[in-house]
C-alpha cells in the first residue's frame, strides 16, 4: 500500500517541450522539471518530430528531478509509480526493439484525404475516426508509407514513452495504449473493443495495441532504466491519458456536473458525466476515464483571436477599462479564419467581428462576451445530448488570469467560475499514478 513517504511521477509530452512533476500521495507537488523540444519539421506540409527527441527530453527531465529531490533529502528511489500523457493523435510506428521506423506525425498533421475516403466507406458516420485529420487516417498513411524496416508496434506519443520505461521485454503482442489515446483511432470506448470495421480499412489486427483503462498498470520500470536514473526496482508504469484529459484531472474538478474550460489559443471544454455523449455533427465526443466520462469539444475561438487585434500589453491595459457587469450587446463569432469545430462543426463558418466600435475596450469586451457565449452554448450542447447540467466551471490556461473575462463568463454561464488548482497536465498524469482519480 502507498504511504505518505511515497512519491509519484507524471510526465507530459508536448510539442514544444516535456514537463515532469513529482507529487506526494496527498497530491502536493515536490519537484518540477521542463525540457524544451525543437520546432517540428514538415514532411509534405505535415508537422512531424523525431520521437527520440521526446525520450531525450524525458531523460533530461529525470536528471533535473533527481537533482531537485536530492536537495530535499529525497530521490527517485522514492517514486512508487509513474504515468505519461501526450498529445492526442500523435502517432509513430516502431520495430520490435521499440526503435521508431517512422517519424512522429503530430496531432495536427492532416490532409489524409484518400485515407478518409476509405474510412468513410467502412466506419459508422458518427465515428470520430472519420475525417482527413483523424488519428486513424494518419495511421493508414503511415502504414502505407513505412515499408522497411517493418513496423511491429503502433504507438501514440504517450504509449511509446511508457514503453521505453518498460523495455521491449514487457511490450508484446499488440503493444499497449489507454482508452483515451485510442479514441480517435476508432476504438469503441463504450464496448471497450476494437470495432470489426477497422480491419476493412487495412489495419492488421496484430498491430492494434492492447488497450488498458486509464490508471491500469502496464508493468514495471525496466532494470536498465532503474539503474540509469536510480529508480527502485518495483516502480509501476501506469496507463496514462491524453494531454487535455490530464489537464482536466489536474484542475480539481471531481464531481458530476463540474466542467473545465481551457482558455488558451483556442477554447476547449470538458464536463464530468456519468454517461458518454457523442455528436460528430457538433464536434462533440467523450473520453473514458475508468467509469467516468468526459464529454466535451474544442472550438477555434479563444485567446488567439484576441491577439489578432491586440498585443499582450494592450490587452493588459484595456482590462481595467472593461465593465463586466454591463453587456455590450455585440453579437460576434470570433475566429481567426473561416472554420469551426465545436459547438458548430462547419469548416466554412465565417468569422463575425463587425461592427467594430471606435472604443477598443468595448470591442474587446464584445469579443470576450461572444467567446463566453460560445462556451455557454458548448456546455448546453452537452446537456442537450444527455450530459448533466454544468454547475461549476474550473478555468485553466492563460485566460484564467483575466479577472474581467472571468466575471463576464460567470455572468454569461450563470454558474461559479473558479481558477483550476493546476493546469499542468504533468500534475494530472502524476495524480493518475498516485491513484487520485
Amino acid at each position: 500500500m502507498p504511504t505518505n513517504d511515497d512519491l509519484f511521477l507524471g510526465i507530459d509530452i508536448g510539442t514544444s517541450g516535456v514537463r515532469s512533476t513529482v507529487i506526494t500521495q496527498r497530491g502536493e507537488p515536490v519537484a518540477t522539471a521542463i525540457a524544451g523540444l525543437p520546432m517540428p519539421i514538415e514532411i509534405d506540409s505535415r508537422p512531424c518530430q523525431d520521437p527520440e527527441l521526446w525520450w531525450n527530453a524525458t531523460c533530461d527531465c529525470l536528471s533535473d528531478l533527481a537533482k531537485q529531490l536530492k536537495q530535499g533529502d529525497r530521490n527517485l528511489a522514492d517514486v512508487r509509480a509513474m504515468s505519461v500523457d501526450g498529445t492526442s493523435g500523435t502517432l509513430l510506428l516502431a520495430d520490435e526493439s521499440l526503435t521508431p521506423v517512422s517519424p512522429g506525425y503530430l496531432y495536427n498533421s492532416a490532409g489524409f484525404n484518400r485515407e478518409a475516403e476509405m474510412i468513410a466507406a467502412h466506419a459508422p458516420p458518427d465515428s470520430i475516426a472519420n475525417g482527413p485529420g483523424s488519428a486513424l487516417a494518419r495511421l493508414m498513411f503511415l502504414l502505407k508509407h513505412t515499408t522497411f524496416p517493418p513496423a511491429r508496434f503502433i504507438f501514440h506519443q504517450a504509449d511509446w514513452i511508457a514503453a521505453k520505461f518498460l523495455g521491449g521485454s514487457q511490450v508484446e503482442g499488440g503493444g499497449l495504449s489507454d482508452e483515451t489515446n485510442v479514441l480517435k483511432m476508432g476504438y469503441d470506448v463504450v464496448r471497450r473493443r476494437w470495432p470489426d470495421w477497422i480491419v476493412d480499412c487495412g489495419i492488421p489486427t496484430r498491430l492494434l495495441p492492447h488497450v488498458h483503462p486509464v490508471g491500469d498498470c502496464f508493468g514495471s520500470v525496466s532494470d536498465a532504466v532503474c539503474k540509469q536514473f536510480g529508480f527502485a526496482y518495483d516502480v509501476s508504469v501506469v496507463a496514462g491519458t491524453t494531454d487535455s484529459n490530464a489537464a482536466f484531472l489536474a484542475s480539481g474538478a471531481s464531481k458530476r456536473g463540474e466542467g473545465v474550460t481551457s482558455l488558451g489559443t483556442t477554447l476547449a471544454i470538458k464536463l464530468l458525466s456519468d454517461q458518454p455523449v457523442f455528436d460528430p455533427s457538433r464536434g462533440l465526443y467523450s473520453h473514458r476515464i475508468r467509469d467516468m466520462w468526459l464529454p466535451g469539444g474544442a472550438s477555434n475561438t479563444g485567446g488567439g483571436v484576441l491577439l489578432d487585434f491586440f498585443t499582450p500589453d494592450q490587452l493588459s491595459e484595456l482590462q481595467s477599462n472593461l465593465d463586466p457587469s454591463t453587456p455590450t450587446g455585440l453579437d460576434y463569432y470570433p475566429l481567426s479564419k473561416p472554420g469551426e469545430r465545436f459547438p458548430i462543426a462547419d469548416p466554412n463558418l465565417a468569422p463575425r467581428l463587425t461592427p467594430r466600435p471606435q472604443d477598443d475596450a468595448v470591442f474587446l469586451q464584445g469579443m470576450l462576451e461572444s467567446i463566453a457565449e460560445i462556451e455557454r452554448v458548448g456546455y448546453a450542447a452537452l446537456q442537450e445530448r444527455g450530459a448533466p447540467a454544468v454547475h461549476q466551471v474550473f478555468t485553466a490556461g492563460g485566460g484564467a488570469a483575466n479577472d474581467a473575462w472571468t466575471q463576464i463568463r460567470a455572468r454569461v454561464l450563470g454558474v461559479p467560475v473558479l481558477t483550476a488548482d493546476s493546469s499542468d497536465a504533468a500534475v494530472g498524469a502524476a495524480r493518475i499514478a498516485a491513484g487520485l482519480i
